[in-house]
């Protein structure tokens, strides 16, 4: 993955920024911090901030700041901190607009399966990051890989995120990190969204952030060659997802815990 080849620490690579771009300033700190904290520990780094958010539980719900808008925003994150960005798309119209903003697109997991999306997105020639959907198989994401590669681009990240688990709640099988290395692509864990309690009667969903580190170590020592984390200065106030956040204050503590694992398993 062209991103991330130039790894001489050995160590995970990471995507991480908050759920969705609520403004420039934002952003920017929450990037200036990351690129200081993964520089210092050697952990490849690409910046995430979705430009919109098209699966809102109500009509309510926030979905973005403007896309133009969000979308230059990320770009400034790219010229100004000189890492990779990544952010959602939702429909084969948005891949080629998104691609001139940022360096990775990525695949939300509802949507895994389609066809003229990932077709598109793969013609882009960006990186693609498909999220694993809750309701298949780790077996089954080779289906959605080939897809891509089929319309010619290689460059593919597969991320597991959770399976769904009754109707409120997601578990982690961890055996399905290795058997979607085994289809030739690295294999990124979502140590937040695999934490959301989905489907909540109050239309808001929710999760367990308290168990972060658990997931995010137990990603580290099965193999998992990268690792998803949503983050936020203060998750209390996010306009999206803030239940399963990690507060910012506490990434820079855990990546060099998840540094260490790395370390003792190489």
């Amino acid at each position: 993955m062209k991103h991330f080849q130039h790894n001489p620490a050995g160590n995970f690579f990471l995507l991480a920024g908050p759920c969705v771009v609520e403004g420039e300033d934002m952003a920017m700190r929450i990037a200036e911090r990351i690129t200081a904290i993964t520089e210092r520990l050697k952990i490849p780094y690409a910046f995430k901030g979705s430009y919109r958010k098209a699966n809102r539980s109500r009509m309510d719900s926030f979905t973005g700041i403007g896309d133009e808008k969000a979308l230059k925003i990320l770009r400034k994150v790219h010229d100004t901190f000189g890492v990779p960005v990544v952010t959602d798309i939702h429909a084969a119209d948005e891949a080629a607009m998104a691609a001139e903003y940022v360096d990775i697109l990525q695949i939300p997991a509802f949507l895994c399966r389609q066809t003229d999306l990932l077709v598109a997105a793969a013609r882009t020639g960006k990186t693609i990051n498909i999220k694993k959907g809750q309701f298949l198989s780790p077996l089954a994401m080779r289906f959605a890989a080939e897809k891509v590669a089929e319309a010619g681009n290689t460059d593919i990240m597969l991320t597991e995120r959770g399976t769904t688990f009754g109707y409120q709640d997601l578990v982690i099988d961890y055996r399905g990190i290795p058997q979607m290395q085994a289809f030739g692509y690295p294999v990124v864990l979502d140590a937040t969204h695999s934490l959301q309690q989905p489907n909540q009667a109050g239309g808001v969903t929710g999760g367990m952030p308290q168990l972060i580190e658990t997931v995010a170590k137990a990603g580290i020592a099965v193999g998992a060659d990268g690792l998803f984390i949503e983050t936020h200065e203060d998750p209390s106030s996010a306009l999206s997802d803030g239940a399963n956040m990690l507060k910012l204050d506490l990434l820079e503590r855990l990546l060099e815990k998840l540094v260490r694992i790395r370390e003792a398993i190489k």
